[in-house]
């Protein structure tokens, strides 16, 4: 019987040492390492066990941002198959459409590190549609969105394509949307 008594106050006083130790007062804690997105960067992003999904469409010659719940994290990929696919049937009665459609055709997509690489097939000329700027500006505020991408780069037959910016200059380099600020939507 003592036996069975000391084993049980053994087992009682290492559960107590398994618990959080308290503190009188608050004390300082170090952060880990980051980086960290911002609320600005960062999507998806969780909240009450759903994901939000931003994709960025056109309205009035703007990008607009556009926030989509989702229950998983899509890959790169099929993150820009969403915003190819266009807006649903309430963004389209809201005013917002896509400028991709007709202009650029997206063959496919990457993450190397922290930068998305899309290939893509320029249409033809004989189609009429001059809002290339904004097609390229879609493609990368919606990717650079994410809490995973800094950047956006475009191939061509697996070379580096000169894409237009909002200021209508040509940069090979990754893209963010700060090239494209003067074109995002204020809503």
């Amino acid at each position: 019987m003592r036996a069975r008594i000391w084993s049980l106050g053994v087992a009682l006083l290492l559960l107590a040492g398994c618990g959080v130790p308290s503190d009188d007062r608050p004390r300082p804690v170090a952060v880990p390492p980051g980086p960290f997105p911002t609320t600005e960067t960062a999507s998806p992003t969780a909240s009450g066990g759903r994901l939000d999904e931003t994709l960025c469409f056109v309205r009035d010659d703007r990008i607009e941002r556009i926030v989509r719940r989702t229950d998983t994290l899509p890959s790169v990929e099929a993150h820009l198959r969403h915003l190819l696919a266009g807006p649903g049937p309430q963004e389209l009665d809201s005013g917002v459409s896509s400028a991709l459609p007709g202009t650029i055709t997206v063959a496919g997509a990457r993450l190397d590190g922290v930068t998305a690489e899309v290939d893509v097939r320029l249409a033809g000329d004989d189609i009429g549609r001059s809002d290339e700027v904004l097609a390229f500006g879609q493609i990368v505020c919606t990717l650079t969105a994410r809490g995973d991408v800094d950047g956006v780069s475009f191939r061509r037959d697996g070379q580096p394509l000169d894409v237009p910016r909002a200021d209508g200059s040509l940069a090979r380099e990754p893209l963010t949307a700060a090239d494209y600020a003067a074109l995002l939507s204020d809503r």
